[in-house]
């Protein structure tokens, strides 16, 4: 039997393994045509900075490269939970609790989104996708 091109048995093959073989093989070709592997590859998208320069709404969170891909990722996954990791300090935790509050108001479950501190000074808001 083929799975997503490969010669694989029947109980190898479930919906998580094909998308995960055709995600791999996306890395792979990304990657020998001398591309960076794609932010989902590990399920941690970087919110850059972009965000919070401006005036936020709810389509302006949502249509933000990372926060889509993440909220797409989430939502491919039943059970997933979503981690905000963020800075030490206070306008860290702001930026991660006003994330957080708009994932919530957009799709996300209250108790399926947390907060995590333990970035370096300065390093961008990351939003992990945990299975």
């Amino acid at each position: 039997m083929t799975c997503a091109g490969l010669r694989l048995t029947a109980i190898f093959c479930t919906p998580r393994m094909r998308a995960a073989l055709a995600a791999l093989r996306f890395a792979l070709a990304a990657g020998m045509a001398g591309a960076a592997l794609p932010a989902w590859a590990n399920d941690t998208y970087t919110i850059g900075i972009e965000l919070w320069d401006r005036p936020r709404s709810g389509s302006v969170v949502i249509e933000h490269p990372a926060v889509k891909r993440a909220v797409d990722a989430y939502l491919a996954r039943s059970g997933a939970t979503l981690v905000i990791h963020h800075a030490v300090g206070q306008e860290p935790l702001l930026q991660a609790e006003e994330l957080r509050a708009w994932l919530i108001a957009l799709a996300v479950e209250t108790g399926r989104v947390s907060l995590r501190s333990g970035l370096k000074p300065g390093e961008p808001l990351k939003i992990e996708v945990m299975r």
